[in-house]
């Protein structure tokens, strides 16, 4: 959805895809960042929109655009490995004590601790909130006439009317608050049952946190669609590529 929202507003910038080219790519060689290249290319094939621009004299366009396969692909790599160590988590033995048939011997042991899991899960959550961060930087640059070219806060009557302008602010405020719960809970450890657990995970919390930072992300991410859509329409006749109009149609049946 991250990469579906970043075509939406490259096509609403005028901006271009050659960032994602495969070549680029290949230089770095991370699985996460060759599969977001090639699907913002993917989404952004056969654009009316990009070709009309093709020979501007813009020679690149701002991080948040042109790097969307360094930062959602870092965490599309992130999630790859996350996905590696929930496997292993959820097929490992963690009871305790541990009992070994074959052996006859009831054994104590550490597997039930949590820091492996509280790691990942503090880690996943910055991966998380960096996609809005970035997201929010699309959004502004969308609404600010001075980075687009296109009418202020993305409204034919600026002024009298403050159009997209608090999406802004509210993305803004969430991705303020996604820093707050960034802070890792696995940093710390309170010692329990009479101090005999005496080092704990806290990766809970971990988890609690990165539900709250998923439901902001989602939420900055259909802002930005929000925005993106709207800088789309101001470019008309021109259409964008046949992906990003699908997208833009879908979201006109239930946004004006």
């Amino acid at each position: 959805m991250a990469d579906i929202a970043g075509a939406c507003s490259i096509e609403g910038i005028k901006g271009s895809k050659t960032p994602f080219r495969e070549n680029i790519q290949l230089l770095r060689d991370i699985q996460g960042q060759k599969d977001c290249a090639e699907n913002l290319s993917r989404l952004l094939d056969e654009s009316e929109i990009m070709f009309s621009h093709s020979h501007c004299s813009k020679v690149q366009d701002p991080y948040s655009f042109r790097c969307m396969p360094q930062v959602h692909g870092a965490a599309r790599e992130t999630f790859l490995q996350f996905h590696r160590i929930v496997t292993a988590e959820i097929n490992a033995g963690t009871d305790n004590p541990l009992v070994f048939v074959e052996t006859k011997e009831i054994l104590s042991g550490g597997n039930f601790h949590g820091q492996m899991i509280a790691l990942w899960l503090d880690f996943i959550a910055i991966a998380t909130a960096e996609l809005a961060n970035i997201s929010e930087r699309r959004i502004e640059h969308l609404l600010n006439p001075a980075l687009s070219g296109l009418p202020p806060f993305l409204t034919k009557h600026s002024g009298l009317n403050s159009g997209m302008m608090i999406v802004q602010v509210a993305a803004a405020s969430l991705v303020n608050e996604n820093k707050v719960f960034c802070h890792p809970a696995s940093s710390d450890s309170i010692p329990s049952s009479a101090n005999k657990e005496d080092h704990v995970s806290m990766g809970m919390t971990s988890a609690r946190k990165l539900m709250t930072i998923i439901e902001n992300v989602e939420t900055v991410l259909a802002m930005e669609l929000l925005c993106s859509t709207q800088a789309i329409n101001f470019l008309e006749p021109l259409h964008p590529s046949k992906a990003v109009r699908k997208a833009h149609d879908t979201i006109r049946k239930d946004v004006p």
